[in-house]
């Protein structure tokens, strides 16, 4: 069995990290750079950066502190911001990045994600899908069959009108090599995962997916990686606010049985 990641999550405004309940209520949480070689030497399996404006400013992730924050890690960063064309997914990869997250212009333009696979490979083109329930409250509430969730872009603030389960499908199809999926309505929250939306995406698909939105406990990621499906966990809040360290999660999550690779300063179980 492949290991189960920690990606800690750098959503980036104005050159700061921040971050939000279900995509409001904003708060500062750090230096991104600073931040990204924390997780980097606490042990975290990749690093995510999210340019979380650049869409609805119609512009694109700013470039210089993608190089400052790649030179500070030495594990795989994931980065997403306005990206618009294989020619910018170049130029992230060269400044640093390891994968590129396609979000807004890929809804725009689903053609977007073939071109970027095609021209850099599957694993380097991540999908991001902002996901909120549309026909149900709550949750727990309803049957997974029975439950439907709308697509936004622009951060979370435009609803598209595009079912989630079917958009998912057509990513992969196109090339996608993974999805991070975040619920708009867990997000932030620390009630824990949508772990319906995210049994019905991994149900879906072959590819890995990644679980956004909603960690608050170590029992939360584990739910995630079992219940969820999810191949990977996101985290943020518990992370950027001190509640949970890489070492802690690790450690439950080895504990309860999962393939997670070590830290470096111990190792928890042989891969």
């Amino acid at each position: 069995m492949l290991a189960k990641r920690i990606i800690p999550c750098l959503d980036v405004r104005d050159g700061r990290v921040v971050k939000g309940t279900r995509f409001v209520n904003i708060r500062d949480a750090g230096d991104p750079v600073e931040r990204a070689g924390f997780y980097s030497n606490e042990g975290a399996d990749e690093l995510v950066f999210l340019d979380i404006t650049a869409s609805v400013e119609k512009r694109r992730a700013i470039i210089d502190v993608v190089s400052k924050t790649a030179d500070a890690v030495f594990i795989p960063l994931t980065v997403g911001g306005g990206i618009d064309s294989p020619e910018f997914m170049q130029e992230l990869l060269q400044s640093g990045a390891d994968k590129v997250s396609l979000n807004t212009a890929a809804l725009n333009n689903p053609q977007l994600i073939k071109a970027g696979a095609s021209r850099f490979g599957c694993q380097c083109i991540v999908v991001a899908i902002d996901a909120k329930r549309a026909n149900a409250t709550g949750k727990t509430g309803g049957s997974i069959k029975n439950l439907h969730w709308e697509v936004y872009s622009h951060g979370g603030r435009t609803p598209t009108g595009r079912d989630v389960i079917e958009w998912v499908t057509e990513a992969e199809q196109l090339g996608a090599g993974e999805i991070l999926l975040t619920s708009m309505d867990a997000d932030g929250t620390l009630d824990g995962y949508d772990l319906e939306l995210l049994a019905a995406v991994t149900g879906a698909v072959k590819i890995p997916v990644i679980a956004s939105g909603g960690a608050g406990t170590l029992e939360h990621l584990y739910e995630a990686l079992t219940t969820g499906g999810a191949h990977a966990v996101l985290a943020a809040s518990i992370l950027h606010f001190g509640t949970y360290s890489i070492e802690d999660i690790k450690k439950y999550l080895s504990a309860r049985g999962l393939p997670i690779r070590p830290t470096g300063t111990e190792r928890y179980i042989e891969l």
